[in-house]
């Protein structure tokens, strides 16, 4: 890892060098994983006809439920016309529909067909085994406690997500 001293601008870590030498390395490490994970999601996943962007749409969708394709847009952390053309080819692929909203009968909403469970469970079946054989090495307690410091790293940066379009470059 080089030495980033000089990209410090927050007076907060200038002021404590261990904290800052430990955003370094998390920072580092997340990097190097997500990369990684990446790759990994997109080799797994495009086996199955599907992108890494649909693939992820229809998890939430199946997590979640139906819901908006607004909705759909600000969990994914996506615009408006990407979430379109997204739901788009899943609705072509048979994956999606479209369905009238129950209570706003101007309004559609999105849900997952039985062939998109379907996909999801294939998928999901398939990355959790090749984890389960990266995991199985470390102790039940290290593997609980990554679960916990990676979901609560996810909950606490989606928290300071701007949903609805953001603003570029802004520090916060």
């Amino acid at each position: 890892m080089k030495n980033q001293t000089s990209a410090w601008h927050d007076p907060v870590l200038e002021q404590d060098p261990a904290l800052r030498d430990d955003t370094a390395a998390v920072h580092d490490a997340l990097r190097q994983l997500l990369r990684v994970y990446q790759f990994r999601d997109r080799d797994r996943i495009c086996c199955h006809d599907v992108s890494v962007t649909q693939c992820y749409a229809l998890e939430q969708l199946v997590d979640v439920g139906p819901m908006s394709q607004t909705t759909l847009a600000a969990t994914l952390y996506l615009d408006k016309s990407t979430t379109s053309r997204v739901v788009s080819a899943l609705e072509r692929k048979g994956y999606v529909r479209r369905t009238q909203d129950p209570d706003d009968g101007r309004a559609l909403r999105l849900e997952v067909t039985p062939a998109g469970e379907a996909l999801v469970d294939t998928i999901e079946a398939d990355i959790l085994a090749r984890e389960a054989r990266l995991l199985s090495d470390f102790p039940p307690e290290v593997r609980q406690a990554m679960a916990r410091l990676i979901g609560e790293l996810a909950h606490t940066q989606a928290a300071g997500i701007e949903t609805t379009g953001g603003t570029c470059c802004t520090i916060g």
